[in-house]
């Protein structure tokens, strides 16, 4: 597959915010399906989706992924955000970039970590125009390391100085088995490990409320979690999953994998996740 044809291109664009953000778009000479955009994680950037964006555009799928605000090459002070609706503005202007022509399908949002939350959160707060949402790690809980005290220290920051960061303590080990992806990780001049006050608390507030609104999600979904994740308990993805409306779970699966951790496409078994995911389109696609 890897002859195949790919158009990959790369720009900077203004959102109606007059934030810059970074995009990066995977392009196949003949598409076949709806296109698929990507929402990266906390501290990183979507050019570390390209083996995965690749694998999709080799078999027919336009892909398309950008930097978020504060983070990659996108605009914005490293790890910050005034407030947690921005990401949501962000990711709105982004989908209705990759839908652009009314005659196209509508898209599918696959969100990582923190993107996962930010694409979940979009889901149950805005009914976006999309036609299946992929949720892989999605930062619906804090990990059990985190103290009440840290967290309330967090909430007062936001308050008098919202733009105070510290660093997130991010431990590279847990992201994969493939010391590869971890040594990758830590030589990434893109890659950041700090957090402001207001990202902090922006960010607990909606894992509050998201975390129990799966009943508001309007299309099939897919959870992916490995279950060695130490990052983001995968007990919230299941949770998530039990609170899908009757018709829209009917259409939806989650799929856990034992001994994998945070970034499931980048451990090793990630060619039998990229697979998995494909198929889940491809039979949610003939189903509708």
């Amino acid at each position: 597959m890897g002859s195949v044809l790919l158009r990959r291109s790369e720009e900077h664009i203004e959102a109606p915010s007059g934030r810059r953000l970074y995009c990066r778009t995977w392009a196949p000479a003949s598409v076949d399906g709806a296109a698929i955009l990507i929402v990266h994680g906390f501290g990183e950037h979507s050019g570390r989706y390209e083996a995965m964006a690749r694998w999709l555009a080799e078999r027919g799928r336009r892909v398309h992924a950008y930097d978020q605000m504060g983070h990659g090459l996108s605009s914005g002070a490293r790890g910050h955000v005034t407030q947690f609706e921005d990401y949501l503005d962000d990711l709105e202007f982004m989908l209705g970039r990759v839908s652009a022509s009314p005659n196209d399908p509508l898209p599918v949002l696959v969100g990582h970590s923190l993107g996962g939350l930010i694409a979940a959160t979009l889901a149950c707060e805005r009914a976006p125009a999309i036609s299946r949402l992929v949720l892989s790690g999605p930062a619906l809980a804090l990990g059990g390391d985190v103290s009440r005290g840290r967290v309330a220290a967090a909430r007062l920051l936001r308050r008098f100085v919202p733009r105070f960061s510290m660093e997130a303590g991010l431990d590279p080990d847990a992201l994969s088995r493939d010391p590869e992806v971890v040594r990758g990780y830590r030589e990434d001049p893109w890659v950041h490990g700090r957090m402001s006050a207001s990202l902090a608390v922006g960010m607990m507030e909606r894992q509050a409320t998201t975390s129990t609104s799966a009943g508001e999600v309007l299309v099939p979904t897919l959870l992916m979690h490995g279950e060695s994740d130490a990052l983001c308990p995968v007990d919230r993805s299941r949770i998530f999953f039990e609170g899908l409306s009757e018709g829209v779970a009917s259409r939806s699966e989650i799929r856990t994998y034992p001994g994998l951790r945070h970034e499931i496409f980048n451990e090793p078994e990630r060619e039998e996740i990229f697979q998995h995911l494909f198929r889940w389109l491809k039979e949610t696609e003939t189903s509708q």
